[in-house]
């Protein structure tokens, strides 16, 4: 395979043109490769604000792109490394996602569904005989070459992608988007080429009657069916879907990865072999209009803030009996399914690292508390902040000025309390996020001091704090503290404790 094009600089060959898109880091604008007039899409990543780990997995997701070349994927034509920036340049793709297409045909049957999961299957074993396991297989990552009738569909988005010996299996973190995510993944076990074919099962279930095949309002539950591999054919739009459509489903949901099928054994699968003499040639109406739900119900999830807890434990409270808390719901078809419509891929490390970022800018918010330090505490506190504070009597509070009485007689509080040597240690802190841009931290505030008498003392109160990231900024927008607890009494209450 020829190595990409490499030049000094982006600029140097390619003149940007429109926004395509954009990310939390990058943004995809439409350019044109100057000395041949082809147009191309390139992603292109700030990297000023990426830690050392996602320039790891930046340079893997080039890395694994580069030797990926196939009909039925994005292809990866160049990357750029500048000093502020780094560019991705990719094939131009402007048929929309797969999924929009197929409700704005005229025409969908069986057969259609057949010859969309083959052009998937292909990506996929292209990418599985490379050693490579792409891990957020989903609609949103099926694009179309064109807008042409028939366009060749395009698997795009290697960000989770991971790179495998043979049939490797090992525990490569809790990553993909909650609907599509296998048995294995949810158990903590091995996994490895399997779990795209699993995802592949739950897309054809979709193209088939226009809803996904586990669903439920709590995603605990959610994941239970997943590992029970609890889903049904409901009547009456599974009645007119061929056995072997089934069949095939069957063979991709299959619990246990190492009797699931594998991508070259399913395109040898007779539904789609012989989709002429198969799968059915009925416009299936129904499905259409479910699909139209499906892909506005995602859109929508897509745009609001989705609590992602990627790091619990889910195999401690659910197993196989978890079929007894599960409702199959059946009906008309025209219901869709809800739960696994959040689009948000979610990735243990990403979510690691932002819970610690949290708690780092708590410290910080603590810290300048116990300093005394009212200008520090209003650059990380939204002005319009609301608080429940025990000196308050019970009455919800909006805004600083409350705040800032307390930092205007701290000061005396502050210089006898370095006097008197005071410790603040923040005990057993736990941070959900709710999305990319909003988390909530609970934690106890543990606070030691010498008394006037010279008397060890301690104090503890517990504390919640809700947090809003506005242009790449965090501000506690909302906090709940309790009446300080004393282990003695104390002889004044420590900097820190009565703010």
């Amino acid at each position: 395979m020829a190595a990409p094009l490499v030049c000094t600089r982006f600029s140097d060959n390619y003149e940007l043109k429109e926004e395509l898109g954009k990310g939390a880091f990058s943004v995809v604008r439409k350019c044109i490769q100057k000395h041949t007039g082809l147009e191309f899409a390139a992603k292109i990543i700030n990297t000023k604000k990426l830690s050392a780990r996602d320039f790891q997995k930046l340079e893997r997701e080039a890395r694994i792109c580069r030797k990926l070349q196939h009909p039925n994927i994005v292809r990866l034509h160049d990357s750029i490394q500048e000093e502020l920036f780094h560019y991705l340049v990719f094939d131009l793709v402007t048929g929309g996602e797969l999924f929009e297409d197929i409700v704005a045909r005229e025409f969908y049957s069986e057969a259609d569904a057949s010859h969309c999961i083959q052009q998937i299957l292909e990506s996929v074993n292209h990418c599985h005989t490379n050693g490579v396991v792409h891990r957020d297989l989903k609609p949103e990552n099926l694009l179309l070459a064109s807008k042409v009738k028939g366009a060749a569909v395009k698997l795009a988005d290697f960000g989770l992608a991971i790179e495998v010996q043979g049939d490797q299996q090992a525990w490569f973190g809790f990553a993909g988007t909650p609907g599509y995510l296998s048995p294995e993944v949810l158990k903590k076990e091995p996994y490895g080429k399997p779990v795209d074919i699993w995802a592949c099962g739950v897309i054809l279930y979709i193209l088939l009657v226009g809803y996904p095949p586990f669903w439920d309002e709590d995603q605990h539950r959610l994941y239970a069916q997943i590992k029970a591999g609890a889903y049904d054919y409901p009547s009456p739009e599974w009645d007119t879907v061929t056995p072997d459509a089934k069949n095939l489903i069957n063979q991709m949901l299959t619990v246990n990865p190492a009797k699931r099928v594998t991508a070259s054994d399913a395109l040898k699968h007779p539904w789609i072999c012989y989709r002429e003499k198969v799968a059915s040639a009925v416009h299936r109406q129904e499905t259409v209009d479910c699909l139209k739900k499906f892909n506005a119900r995602r859109k929508l999830k897509g745009a609001i803030l989705t609590t992602m807890l990627a790091t619990r434990n889910f195999s401690s409270k659910y197993d196989v009996h978890g079929r007894s808390i599960i409702t199959n719901k059946k009906g008309d078809g025209s219901q869709v399914k809800e739960s696994t419509e959040s689009n948000t891929t979610i990735e243990d490390d990403d979510v690691r690292a932002r819970k610690q970022e949290i708690v780092k800018i708590t410290e910080q918010l603590i810290e300048s508390i116990n300093n005394a330090d009212f200008e520090g505490y209003t650059k990380i506190c939204d002005p319009h902040m609301t608080a429940f504070e025990p000196e308050a009597l019970g009455n919800l509070l909006e805004g600083m000025e409350f705040h800032k009485f307390y930092f205007d007689h701290e000061s005396v509080l502050t210089v006898l309390g370095k006097n008197r040597g005071i410790n603040t240690t923040v005990l057993n802190p736990t941070v959900h996020l709710l999305g990319d841009d909003a988390a909530c931290i609970a934690y106890i505030i543990l606070v030691q001091y010498i008394d006037k008498q010279g008397v060890p003392r301690s104090h503890q109160y517990e504390e919640t704090r809700v947090w809003h990231r506005r242009d790449n900024k965090w501000q506690n927008v909302h906090s709940h503290r309790s009446a300080s607890v004393a282990s003695t009494s104390a002889a004044f209450p420590p900097s820190g404790v009565g703010k």
